[in-house]
């Protein structure tokens, strides 16, 4: 994280006016402020240790005493919840006197009545790591507050032209101990903040799908099929008084039903078209190929089909890309790949285009890197002006189970 970095102050040699003869100031004036907050650091040591220490114990012994009745466990987990607070103070204290910045933890649910009840609120307190690394710290810190408060306290009376170097050393060990055990577990944060974004991701693009499919169904075949229901309600009454009209009614909603079930069956292929299911992505693919408005090359080189879920989500991203390859790149002809390496399927599109597609472009690219993301996938584009556009997707691979 970048951080901003404070021009220390710096004091003048000599003061307008001042006689040059003069002695200098003293010693014990010349520290900085940085200085000082680090004295008023390690002094403060002691009583936040013995609040943190007496805290952590009776906590401990009750708790884990306490843990064969009812009350033991539930008590050992408010226990730890409440050393995270005492681990956020510490976090202010360093960050306001020793200028230590430490990123503060994601919390975790607080009430047992929501994210999976109270059993879950109870397992997810107990094995904690931020909380068992505060306890950890207020553990370590009652020695360590005994030596940073007599050692300073002795050096601020005794020995005070050399204070300003032992608190410098006390410091950096008190700064290295709040960052071993205070900050959160940088990869698992990470990967709490991934794994939250992607499940964001992963709602809205289903929302946005529901909704799709019922403005299609809306606007679609549900219009049609309104018609057809008039147009034949209209041609039974009409079928004795005017045969002839009649039977040209009935010949109308016929085109109407053959359109609609054409309407229905691209939707159908929108949400998972038939001819992946039975046959696989090659099949698949070679029919949304025959469909772009330029000539496409398919090559599909898999040893086995994999997960339907990644199976299809593969199918979707390249048939996307191919209506991309129809709608902006102006190409004469274009390829898709499908292939394995490892734990990875990877998809490739090249067309020879005219280039210059971006993923905030408006051409669909940025959503399709959301979700693709969202199972822990990756777009790559590469497309300079003047061509050519090559788009390559990578997707981990997972075998098919014996249900699929």
């Amino acid at each position: 994280m970048t951080r901003t970095l404070r021009d220390q102050q710096r004091y003048p040699a000599q003061h307008a006016g001042r006689d040059e003869s003069a002695p200098p100031p003293a010693v014990g004036f010349a520290y900085d402020r940085h200085t000082w907050k680090e004295v008023v650091h390690l002094l403060a040591n002691l009583p936040m240790a013995l609040i943190g220490w007496a805290y952590v114990v009776v906590m401990v012994v009750l708790g884990l005493g306490l843990s064969i009745t009812v009350i033991g466990l539930p008590l050992l987990a408010a226990g730890l919840l409440g050393t995270r607070q005492l681990g956020k103070l510490e976090r202010a204290r360093a960050r306001a006197l020793l200028g230590v910045r430490i990123e503060e933890p994601t919390p975790i649910p607080a009430s047992p009545s929501k994210h999976g009840g109270f059993f879950s609120w109870l397992w997810t307190s107990l094995k904690d790591p931020v909380a068992w690394r505060n306890v950890l710290y207020e553990f370590v810190r009652l020695p360590w507050g005994i030596l940073t408060f007599a050692v300073t306290l002795v050096s601020l009376i005794v020995a005070w032209p050399v204070l300003g170097f032992i608190a410098r050393g006390l410091g950096n060990v008190d700064r290295m101990m709040a960052r071993a055990l205070l900050s959160p577990s940088d990869e698992l944060e990470r990967r709490i903040a991934e794994l939250e974004s992607d499940r964001g991701v992963v709602v809205d693009t289903a929302a946005a799908d529901l909704r799709r499919i019922e403005r299609d169904l809306h606007d679609g075949a549900q219009a049609r099929l309104v018609a057809l229901a008039m147009g034949l309600g209209l041609a039974k009454e009409k079928v004795l008084e005017d045969p002839e009209a009649a039977a040209a009614m009935v010949d109308e909603a016929h085109g109407e039903v053959k359109l609609a079930l054409q309407e229905l069956r691209d939707l159908a292929r929108g949400i998972h078209p038939a001819v992946l299911t039975d046959r696989g992505l090659d099949a698949a693919l070679s029919s949304v190929a025959s469909r772009c408005t330029v000539p496409v090359k398919v090559a599909v080189d898999l040893p086995a089909r994999p997960a339907p879920a990644i199976e299809g989500i593969a199918y979707f991203t390249v048939s996307e890309l191919l209506q991309n390859v129809s709608k902006h790149s102006r190409a004469r002809g274009a390829s898709a790949e499908v292939w394995r390496a490892g734990d990875r399927l990877l998809i490739q599109v090249e067309d020879d285009g005219v280039g210059g597609a971006r993923l905030d472009g408006g051409s669909g690219m940025a959503g399709l890197a959301e979700r693709l993301g969202a199972v822990d996938g990756l777009l790559v584009l590469e497309s300079p002006a003047g061509g050519p556009t090559v788009v390559t997707a990578e997707l981990p691979w997972r075998d098919r189970g014996p249900q699929d």
